[in-house]
């Protein structure tokens, strides 16, 4: 069904309103005209709406067209307005000036219906354009307001010609003012000097093989605050094939600085696991000790007695002063252990043997193992790759590892009480350390849980030591995991990245 032509006619003269519907309806129009001869008649019918074009005489006896017209562009602006009016064309130039769509002649009348073709289908252009401006501002007030409360500004750069376009979160972001025209040169014044280089190698390097982007980097703001950033960009080609960018940058300071916190706590609980094991080993420390300082005193006697006998025997005594040494150095050696593990120091990533990490712990450990009626036993690969990591922290994750594997054959009475540590390169580029004892085993239920927060088997345990040992992994780019023995008993494994082979090679 066709929708009605709704037409507002100003027109006196029943013969041409007769004439101007049977014009329009001959071309197939469904017209339904609200015919007016004065003023008062014309503003109730403005005020009631709903038209979709105004036909107007241009000269009535009580009212004339151009008032009708401002009336109408006051109340519709963006209403078809067409005079039909007998009068001539020095007063169609009059009308067309003051913002009437057309003037038609009544002695020309086969021009109306192209005329009012043309005014409603520029009334709907008008419309359709005007719906999209209100789209595309709403969107961008929608775009803006999403900016703001995720802290992401957006950008455009055409790389050939520098032209550079910032979002208004993004001059937010910088701290600059929005009066300020955005260039490459004034973003980099903003980029921490310690990232500036990285970040231009990083730009180049996209740009010359038309990558996307993604890196994050340090901005500095005037008043000498701090501001971290994750940028994305996505490389495009306009007509021309000129490659540019566009993207988002994002303040990530808020959650850059809770990882901070997180990592703070994070390494204040692990001192404290340190600390606690340290107390939970301190009679074999104490005996670890005890024992080349015993071997000391006696070594040192026996040396006062070869040097006091009538003739001195240096030989003997400069042996017995080598094995002073010797236990001297083993003394120091497990005291400068144990000093290392309850010190609170920052993290610090070098290179090292793992091999020697593991025997660093077994020394620690040789006591205990004794005591507890355990069989400790290395099986190291040889010319294994070094890591990159914290002595510190693997060394505590080594012995977490230890202690949790010697606990766990406390109670077993049938077979020996055997605890293997090996290590070996694992798949590319990874290394694996493995604890294999012959305890209990774990539950298959407990095989994940076990490395929960708070979660723990034994009576006594805080639940503690897994989870942080499983950080401080993840934290070195491995992963820590635990698998039941074909046998009795678990093993307890954690792989790290050994690196390239360029950097395996290149100097401390």
């Amino acid at each position: 069904m066709t929708t009605p032509l709704r037409i507002l006619l100003l027109e006196d003269s029943i013969e041409d309103a007769e004439l101007i519907q049977e014009l329009l309806e001959a071309d197939h129009f469904v017209c339904e005209v609200t015919r007016v001869q004065t003023r008062a008649e014309f503003l109730a019918a403005l005020e009631d709406g709903g038209f979709d074009l105004v036909l107007s005489d241009y000269k009535l006896p009580s009212f004339d067209g151009l008032s009708a017209l401002k009336l109408t562009l006051n109340a519709h602006p963006d209403l078809p307005f067409i005079f039909v009016s007998g009068f001539g064309e020095e007063i169609a130039i009059e009308a067309l000036t003051s913002g009437a769509t057309d003037y038609v002649l009544k002695t020309r009348l086969s021009r109306l219906v192209p005329s009012v073709q043309r005014a409603l289908r520029e009334a709907r252009e008008r419309a359709e354009r005007k719906k999209a401006e209100e789209a595309l501002r709403r969107s961008e007030m929608h775009l803006a307001e999403a900016e703001r409360l995720s802290h992401t500004g957006s950008f455009g750069w055409n790389v050939t010609s520098g032209e550079l376009f910032w979002s208004n979160q993004m001059y937010r972001i910088l701290g600059y003012d929005r009066a300020t025209k955005s260039t490459v040169e004034l973003m980099f014044q903003r980029i921490h000097p310690e990232d500036s280089a990285r970040v231009q190698e990083t730009l180049d390097r996209g740009v010359q093989d038309g990558t996307d982007l993604d890196f994050e980097n340090r901005f500095l703001l005037p008043d000498g605050s701090v501001k971290y950033v994750h940028v994305v960009a996505l490389a495009v080609r306009d007509e021309s094939m000129n490659l540019e960018y566009v993207g988002t940058v994002m303040d990530v300071t808020a959650s850059k600085r809770a990882e901070e916190a997180l990592r703070q706590a994070q390494a204040e609980l692990a001192h404290v696991t340190r600390v606690t094991t340290m107390g939970e080993l301190t009679a074999s420390i104490a005996h670890e000790v005890n024992q080349p300082l015993a071997a000391v005193i006696a070594n040192a006697n026996a040396s006062l007695r070869w040097l006091a006998a009538a003739t001195p025997n240096l030989d003997e005594a400069r042996e017995a002063l080598l094995r002073i040494v010797r236990d001297g150095k083993r003394a120091s050696d497990v005291i400068g252990s144990i000093r290392a593990l309850v010190q609170k120091i920052d993290t610090e990533k070098v290179r090292l043997d793992i091999n020697q990490t593991v025997q660093d712990v077994v020394l620690l450990m040789q006591n205990e193992s004794v005591r507890k009626g355990v069989a400790l036993r290395m099986d190291l690969a040889a010319d294994v790759p070094p890591v990159l990591g914290d002595r510190i922290q693997l060394q505590q994750v080594i012995l977490n590892l230890v202690m949790n594997g010697i606990e766990a054959m406390d109670t077993v009475t049938d077979r020996p009480r055997d605890l293997l540590i090996r290590s070996c390169e694992h798949e590319s580029n990874q290394l694996l350390v493995a604890v294999q004892d012959s305890g209990v085993g774990i539950d298959s239920h407990d095989l994940e849980k076990i490395f929960d927060t708070f979660y723990t088997t034994k009576p006594q345990g805080m639940g503690m030591g897994l989870a942080i040992s499983r950080s401080i992994v993840e934290n070195h780019g491995g992963r820590l995991w635990a698998v039941p023995n074909d046998g009795p008993g678990a093993t307890f494994q954690f792989t790290l990245d050994v690196g390239s082979k360029e950097w395996r090679s290149s100097d401390d």
